[in-house]
């Protein structure tokens, strides 16, 4: 697989990311395998190049980190062979500073982060999501003593409005303090709002693009059908991804699946292949509860659609509302 550097970094990493979302504790998600189940499917991923791999502490409160951190140690010879990244944010409990971007909560949840994923170093540390109640000044501060400490290497941002993401950029310049250096959003095929600013300012400031839901949760390779239908476990327990997504999106679910049939791969690889193509795009990052779902994410690295191919995909897009930055 194809090692790219991200964004204007000198780390490489590979062109498909393995979220590691799915893998943690099954009472979490009906959908989240433990350890053993989820072995093979990384194993795969590994053996096909993967070197890229997310996940969060809020992932199954934190077993998710766990499972990471055992699987790559197994996998891997040598800490350096792959880049891992998390992140911060989100309630990891109930008491008041259990949340957020505050320099206690990043400073308490750094520690606790690589305690449990058994290393002493995070290669990616991401703001999981913008906190409006603390000073980005305060937030920016604390990442930049994170990596002065030696215990994160890179730091990258998720879902956001652009007009934060530049607020951000602009305040750690201007501070001499350490910059984001990637951007985790929601972007794939039926979801393209954010091309119309997040995009056109990280290929301006040379961020490197790793997007969430490749796949629509699942609906561009064909868990969900019209009229409500729900074809997988996955999508009969992801209330997250029914607040996404509603029926008028099928017509481009149609139009990735007539570009499949006529191409005789998987819808998947189809959307996957049109969002590897995309300018900026490094890595995007998809769930796998299958092995099929590595294949699918092989096959899209190689797979080149023509300039009418996705002219055909892109056709039915219609405009959405902002979604996806709670």
């Amino acid at each position: 697989m194809e090692q790219v550097r991200l964004g204007t970094t000198g780390m490489r990493v590979s062109r498909i990311c393995l979220g590691m979302m799915s893998y943690g504790d099954p009472a979490s998600r009906a959908w989240t395998l433990d350890e053993d189940a989820a072995e093979p499917i990384v194993r795969r991923a590994a053996e096909a190049g993967v070197t890229f791999f997310d996940t969060a502490d809020v992932y199954s409160n934190g077993v998710s980190e766990e499972v990471t951190g055992s699987l790559l140690r197994k996998l891997f010879a040598r800490r350096d062979d792959y880049v891992l990244a998390t992140k911060v944010c989100l309630p990891m409990g109930s008491g008041p500073n259990d949340r957020g971007l505050s320099r206690k909560h990043i400073m308490a949840s750094i520690d606790a982060s690589l305690k449990r994923l058994g290393t002493d170093y995070v290669d990616l540390y991401q703001i999981h999501r913008w906190d409006n109640e603390t000073p980005i000044e305060e937030t920016l501060e604390a990442l930049h003593d994170v990596v002065k400490s030696g215990k994160v290497r890179y730091i990258g941002a998720s879902s956001m409005f652009a007009w934060q993401f530049a607020k951000a950029q602009h305040v750690a310049e201007l501070r001499g303090w350490t910059k984001f250096v990637s951007m985790q959003n929601h972007y794939n095929l039926i979801y393209r709002e954010e091309e119309r600013e997040m995009i056109p300012l990280c290929l301006d400031q040379g961020v490197g693009l790793i997007p969430w839901s490749p796949l629509a949760r699942g609906m561009l390779a064909g868990n969900r059908g019209r009229g409500g239908e729900r074809r997988t476990v996955r999508s009969q327990n992801d209330a997250y991804g029914d607040s996404l997504y509603t029926d008028d999106d099928f017509d481009v679910v149609d139009a990735v699946q007539e570009v499949a049939g006529e191409r005789g791969v998987t819808p998947a690889q189809v959307a996957l292949a049109w969002l590897l193509g995309r300018p900026g795009m490094t890595a995007p990052i998809i769930g796998a509860t299958k092995l099929t779902h590595i294949e699918d994410a092989i096959a899209a690295e190689r797979l080149e659609l023509d300039d009418k191919e996705v002219a055909s995909l892109e056709a039915p897009y219609r405009p959405h509302p902002i979604r996806g930055h709670s």
